[in-house]
């Protein structure tokens, strides 16, 4: 299982990013997938999750109406957009699979600082 992260960088309060998650090692369209994110000090977090045929969608209480999970089995990519960010948003953001195990990204970092 290989889960590559991209989109992270720096970006004004009230911007937007886009991450994206390449996924390769196994049968993409078959598993939920998840974001998480964890910042300086902090315990990572569950931010968003999405299910296998993406017909069903979660977030936490701290982004919802901010950030859209999304994705692309054709593609094996996995998306989180994330519109009016604040300064709270400023973390590492892994991209997660549980294929048996739970499986990690390396994280794409995102600062969100004018």
């Amino acid at each position: 299982v290989q889960l590559v992260e991209s989109g992270g960088g720096l970006v004004q309060p009230g911007g937007s990013l886009r991450l994206s998650c390449a996924a390769s090692g196994f049968t993409f369209s078959n598993y939920a997938m998840s974001w998480y994110r964890q910042a300086p000090g902090k315990e990572r977090e569950l931010v968003a999750a999405i299910t296998s045929s993406g017909g069903s969608t979660n977030y936490a209480d701290s982004v919802k109406g901010r950030f859209t999970i999304s994705r692309d089995n054709a593609k094996n990519t996995v998306y989180l957009q994330m519109n009016s960010l604040e300064s709270e948003d400023t973390a590492v953001y892994y991209c997660s699979a549980r294929v048996v195990l739970r499986y990690w990204g390396q994280g794409t970092q995102v600062t969100v600082s004018s």
